[in-house]
């Protein structure tokens, strides 16, 4: 039902004789090539690379949705890789600037936009260009200032410009298709609007919190310039990002998306929608989300996103979570989804409680979701980050619904041979990653994080001495493993230490600004994407095309 494995893009010659043997008939001669064709059936095997679009060389300040992204492409595609994972491409909160934290669940980050592709399309004039910038770890607040009147003189253009009627036209056709914009669009024009910016939703006059028509349908008018320009700049997000992925895809590699379970309490998405979210009666958050005390946390965690009203989510057969997944399978393949044993049972906490400590586990919607998902959508291609406190029920879950779980090989190393990390514990129908943008790096857990036990077993499990090129190491066990997929961070590939680490869960600063370099990195990377493309050769990894031509060179060999 919702298996993340893509189809091959090239009919196998297994799947050929196949076809072929059910075209005769009982007792029919099936010709001498019929005991040639003893290829293995295609398993769908594939391997990608997690980097995030801000992460991309760009000379604004922060990696763009241009022509460095299909460079990317490129590389990937020489490396033999399949997959390129992102983070949420989702506007982020504007204090830590995390993806995860982000303003709206379906609108994109306009800070990705690329400048460059607006000069070309004439939306900016050359001279409105800023001074190039030394690639280095993304400062957001900067990039916001710097960009950001630029982007706006972008959207003005094409609204008003006689030159872009075809493209108005296609903005047009964009906003029928993406109805949600006008919500997203509204709020965050209130949320800059005098009365009633730097305030909570819930805190807005009662008229607006409880969204009166009247009172509604004027601010509509009232903010309508900051509303139109708002949606030219999510049309021409949607525009550059889509013929990235149409490129992608073009050249073998599926996009993997990743979306929180959960949205924030400051967006449209529960603004437009309260009577989904456990609320108070003022708009404010009645129920939040977090995890329970465990190993690592005395308290537990509390993350503070308003809990869904699952009775409304069913009532309504669940049109808000096809809404947001049909958006998100607009942008991606595919997509990781975090904290998927929320589906099954979740951890609800008071609004006002100051820890997660006095919490209660929930039943969640479990296989009707899906099922109705998949009536709406067709077929729902997710990963189940399936990681923490897990339950037989989460496991039954994702088994019923066919969506591949998460192995993480930094976790293997420290209790026992039943360690569900551990390569000879990995199932076809799983996603194993080294590390995600959540660990530190391969090398800086080698360096900093792994105890003498840690490397003991690790040596001992594979059979060394002494681990040398520990990235590359984790990177090939991947690679070896049953699971279906596999996929490693760029850092790792880069084989970076921990000053290169995405993200470090509990630190709310430094986080997420990370970069590969300048635009020369791929020309400097060649070597490495020669070895990657060797593990996806060894490891039946490559891409279909590259498969089947493999076969038949080796099959001429004398």
């Amino acid at each position: 039902m919702t298996s993340a494995t893509a189809s091959p893009a090239v009919t196998s010659r297994w799947e050929e004789g196949l076809k072929e043997y059910q075209k005769f008939k009982l007792a029919d001669d099936l010709g001498k090539a019929y005991g040639e064709n003893t290829s293995a059936p295609p398993k769908g095997r594939r391997a990608g690379v997690l980097l995030h679009p801000t992460s991309l060389p760009g000379a604004y300040g922060v990696g763009s949705i241009g022509k460095e992204a299909h460079a990317f492409v490129d590389w990937l595609a020489s490396a033999g890789m399949q997959l390129w994972q992102v983070l949420p491409l989702v506007p982020p909160e504007d204090t830590y600037w995390s993806p995860y934290s982000g303003l709206d669940a379906l609108c994109g980050n306009p800070l990705m936009i690329d400048l460059d592709d607006l000069v070309v399309r004439g939306l900016l004039d050359k001279k409105d260009l800023p001074e190039k910038m030394k690639v280095a770890d993304a400062h957001f607040p900067t990039v916001r200032k710097v960009k950001g009147p630029l982007l706006v003189k972008a959207a003005r253009t094409l609204l008003t410009d006689e030159r872009f009627d075809a493209m108005r036209a296609e903005l047009a056709a964009f906003r029928k298709a993406n109805a949600w914009v006008e919500e997203s669009a509204l709020f965050y024009a209130l949320t800059q609007a005098p009365d009633t910016a730097n305030m909570a939703w819930w805190d807005w006059p009662e008229d607006l919190r409880k969204r009166d028509l009247k009172t509604v349908q004027a601010a509509r008018e009232e903010h309508r310039e900051v509303i139109e320009l708002f949606v030219a700049e999510q049309f021409i997000f949607d525009k550059q990002w889509t013929a990235v992925k149409a490129y992608a895809n073009s050249q073998g590699v599926n996009i993997v998306g990743d979306i929180p379970i959960y949205v924030g309490g400051q967006s449209a998405d529960v603004w437009a929608n309260q009577g989904l979210f456990e609320l108070e009666a003022s708009g404010a958050p009645k129920m939040v989300s977090g995890v329970p005390p465990d190993a690592f946390s005395e308290t537990g965690q509390l993350w503070g996103s308003p809990l869904f009203k699952w009775e409304a989510h069913e009532k309504e057969g669940y049109k808000w979570w096809a809404q947001r997944l049909g958006r998100v399978f607009s942008m991606h393949n595919e997509t990781r989804i975090d904290h998927f044993r929320g589906f099954a049972g979740y951890w609800a906490v008071k609004a006002d409680a100051k820890t997660a400590m006095g919490g209660a586990w929930l039943k969640g919607p479990g296989r009707n979701l899906f099922d109705a998902l998949t009536k709406q959508l067709g077929e729902v291609p997710i990963i189940a980050e399936d990681l923490g406190v897990i339950t037989a029920d989460v496991v039954a879950l994702r088994e019923d619904i066919g969506a591949p779980g998460m192995a993480v090989l930094q976790f293997a190393w420290g209790s026992g041979a039943a360690n569900p990390h551990l390569p000879h514990n990995h199932y076809e129908n799983c996603v194993v990653y080294p590390g995600t943008h959540d660990n530190s790096t391969c090398q800086g857990w080698w360096d900093e994080d792994a105890s003498k036990d840690d490397k003991k077993n690790l040596k001992a499990y594979l059979g060394m001495s002494k681990v040398q090129d520990v990235p590359y190491k984790f990177i090939e066990v991947g690679m070896r493993s049953v699971a279906r997929t596999t996929i490693f961070t760029m850092q790792d590939v880069m084989r970076l230490d921990n000053k290169a680490r995405m993200n470090k869960p509990g630190r709310a600063e430094g986080n997420w600004a990370w970069r590969v370099g300048e635009s020369s990195v791929w020309k400097k990377l060649k070597k490495e994407a020669a070895q990657l493309k060797t593990f996806a050769e060894l490891f039946d990894r490559l891409p279909p095309r590259e498969q089947e031509a493999s076969s038949e060179g080796a099959s001429e060999k004398p």
